[in-house]
């Protein structure tokens, strides 16, 4: 582990397929957007020797962030993989976007992981949604450490971080978050900060080195060893707490030294269970230096304390029916279960699904069944298909190196999958079996679109539909109520990233619309209403004549038709006629343009000719008396209502229900829940909360979410409705 005195491995470097789940490490890493994610995984990419001295792959791209959104956005967007090798391990490092807008692929990180690693900036501390994962990671007992980055910034405090991140991540016990290094520094510059150049090891009390470009061993001096003590000490309590060896505590406390060798082996244990959170530091390499400060301890706890994949649960898998299917974890040869954890496109060779294999071993040409997510609601196609499997790679930044297998633990890189989208479910073509889909965030920001000509017009339900099929946490919906198509995002960042890739990946162009509410119109008051269609020059005429009553009825009742006719006024072959012009009517609307909802008509009266009366004529007149009934009354302009539940820190509760009523919400409730949160929950008008995944976000520094369900349609106050048709009529 980080503290075992042996030097960099010889046979380190990219790593290829795996053969054995026991060779196998994947870590996903979490953090802030900014916190040093890429730049960490690039250092140990370095120092694993699979990139050279300028952190580079052969043909000079970088590792990891290497797509060209990211490269002008200066930020992670997507999950990227990145496997190296080090002491014959291969570790599939996961790095993951930091920016709030992009959790789905953070979530697929975690799914396709076995331990997490935390990436804290010492310049920055720990932010609220960082928090919120590592709670996620604890409910499923995810093992996890900390590493602390940007060491080298001004004020930069190793040990003040730890208190925080002890703080933040202990719950009941903070002696559960300890470091197992502290920082060596340099001499003091000129401004006062003294340069970290190495570490030492509090178990093993050994310097290391890496002021020369290289992590160099040496034994620490006399006016060292006092100044770890307390540190050291605290840290073999915290081990020998959560070793299974219960005497050891006492035999400690009274004094005996205990081994070496059995705190190493207890510190594993507990990490690979998820019982100890070690804290461990990382700084930038000096230029032309091979190794980065901390780079090769944090392989070595990637590679002696994080769990292999046998230690990983296994998700719930069914069959395509439904029915439970017990399988032993990480089973080489047992049935074939893989996951997409996520879909990308390449121009040159199209679809590249990145899978985790849970079990059975993947090989290329094989023919799979694909099992779909049930993912329809959001604008994904549900499917059950077979394909063949392209040729199988392992990523490392745009180049692609191929591999003969991929067995179960490992991540793998498979080609032209056609059918094959983010959260299916790859078994044997015999064997079809589904697994359990992780939980993804509901898109919450709508983004109403058009295409810009009529060329982009052909391409853009194909563009759309690769969008959707690449990334589940957006929803695409076709709304017939506006006629517009709109796709929900997690946030601005989110949907400017998708239409980039409309435009770069796909060539197609679409104009940003404003997005509309699917409202409605209602009677507010009885009213009465005559159609009168009556065309008798010339030719076969049309007569039709019927008189209605229309009254409102209430919230949720539809359009009911009543017939009230008597003594054959309106023959009774025509009386559905004249229903189903009311209600082609509604559906167009009566004052401006919504459907019409909620009104009793009821049909008192008509008259008809024996020659020229007709089903069409009878439905123009039930659409006119309709109209006529509209004009003489007062309509009332409806809006679709949400109940929202608003879960935030106790911090922010005020503010979050001052918003809400500023927004002409109805608090319907608070309620405390775990971890310092209120769930707060109102009733709010749709038309003021389309930005509210935005706007929320600023009001809690990125700590709160929401979710919305449509409740039902009711009146819009009239100075709203006003100010609602005259945007209508600007826009006409």
């Amino acid at each position: 582990m980080g503290d075992k005195a042996h030097t960099h491995p010889g046979a380190a470097g990219r790593a290829t397929a795996a053969d054995h789940p026991a060779s196998v490490r994947n870590v996903v890493l979490v953090g802030h957007s900014g916190s040093g994610k890429t730049t960490l995984v690039e250092a140990l990419a370095l120092t694993a020797g699979a990139v050279n001295r300028a952190g580079r792959v052969e043909d000079g791209a970088t590792v990891s962030d290497y797509d060209d959104i990211e490269h002008r956005q200066q930020r992670s967007v997507q999950l990227s993989l990145v496997p190296v090798e080090w002491d014959d391990i291969k570790i599939n490092l996961l790095d993951t976007p930091g920016y709030a807008d992009f959790v789905g692929e953070l979530r697929a990180g975690l799914r396709a992981a076995d331990a997490a690693l935390f990436v804290v900036s010492a310049s920055d501390g720990v932010d609220g949604s960082t928090r919120m994962v590592w709670e996620e990671c604890a409910a499923v007992g995810m093992p996890r450490a900390i590493v602390v980055t940007h060491l080298e910034a001004a004020r930069a405090d190793f040990e003040e971080m730890t208190r925080i991140c002890a703080e933040a991540f202990g719950g009941d016990d903070p002696d559960a978050v300890l470091p197992l290094y502290l920082p060596l520094h340099g001499p003091e510059a000129p401004d006062g900060h003294a340069p970290v150049t190495g570490l030492i090891g509090l178990l093993t009390q050994q310097l290391f080195d890496y002021s020369g470009g290289e992590r160099k061993e040496s034994e620490p001096g006399e006016d060292q060893l006092p100044l770890i003590e307390e540190a050291r000490n605290r840290l073999i309590e915290g081990i020998i707490a959560e070793s299974e060896d219960e005497t050891l505590m006492d035999r400690y406390l009274g004094g005996e030294e205990i081994d070496l060798k059995t705190l190493i082996e207890d510190l594993e244990r507990a990490v690979a269970r998820g019982t100890f959170f070690p804290v461990l530091a990382a700084a930038p390499a000096a230029e032309g230096a091979r190794q980065g400060i901390g780079t090769v301890e944090l392989l070595e706890l990637i590679t002696g304390g994080f769990p292999t994949p046998f230690e990983h649960p296994l998700p719930t898998v069914t069959t395509i029916d439904g029915e439970p299917r017990e399988l032993q974890p990480c089973d080489t040869d047992g049935p074939l279960v893989a996951e997409v954890v996520k879909t990308s496109s390449d121009p040159y060779v199209g679809r590249i699904s990145l899978v985790r294999v849970f079990s059975g071993t993947l090989r290329p040409d094989q023919t799979v069944h694909v099992s779909g997510h049930g993912l329809a609601d959001r604008g994904h196609e549900d499917h059950d298909v077979e394909e063949r499997v392209g040729a199988l790679s392992m990523p490392f930044g745009k180049q692609q190196r191929q591999v003969t297998h991929a067995v179960a633990g490992d991540l793998v890189c498979v080609a032209k999958l056609g059918r094959a989208e983010t959260g299916d479910t790859l078994s044997a073509k015999d064997d079809p079996l589904l697994m359990e889909p992780w939980r993804m965030p509901d898109p919450l920001l709508p983004l109403a679109i058009r295409a810009h000509s009529k060329a982009d017009e052909d391409k853009l339900s194909q563009g759309l539909a690769r969008l959707v099929a690449e990334d589940p946490t957006m929803r695409l919906e076709q709304n017939q109520d506006t006629h517009q198509v709109v796709l929900w995002c997690l946030g601005e960042a989110h949907a400017d990233v998708a239409l980039e890739r409309l435009r770069g990946r796909y060539g197609v162009q679409v104009d940003v619309v404003p997005h509309r509410v699917s409202l409605r119109e209602t009677f507010a008051t009885k009213s009465a209403g005559r159609g009168r269609h009556v065309k008798q020059s010339g030719g076969h005429g049309q007569y039709a004549i019927c008189e209605i009553e229309v009254e409102p009825l209430p919230g949720g009742s539809g359009i009911e038709f009543v017939d009230k006719v008597v003594g054959g006024a309106v023959p009774r072959q025509f009386i559905p006629s004249v229903e189903k012009g009311v209600r082609a009517q509604a559906a167009k609307g009566v004052a401006a343009g919504y459907p019409l909802i909620d009104v009793r008509v009821t049909l008192l009266d008509g008259k008809a000719h024996s020659v020229d009366s007709s089903d069409a004529a009878f439905q123009t007149a039930g659409a006119l008396a309709l109209r006529e009934a509209a004009a003489d009354a007062r309509i009332h302009l409806l809006e679709p209502v949400a109940e929202v539940s608003v879960l935030v820190g106790d911090e922010y509760v005020g503010a979050v229900m001052s918003d809400l009523s500023g927004r002409r919400g109805r608090l319907l409730g608070t309620e405390q829940t775990p971890g310092g949160r209120t769930l707060v929950r109102a009733e709010v008008p749709e038309i003021e909360i389309g930005r509210y995944a935005v706007d929320l976000r600023s009001l809690s520094h990125g700590t709160a979410r929401f979710d919305r369900r449509y409740a039902r349609h009711e009146p819009m106050p009239a100075q709203v409705a006003e100010r609602v048709r005259e945007q209508e009529r600007a826009a006409s």
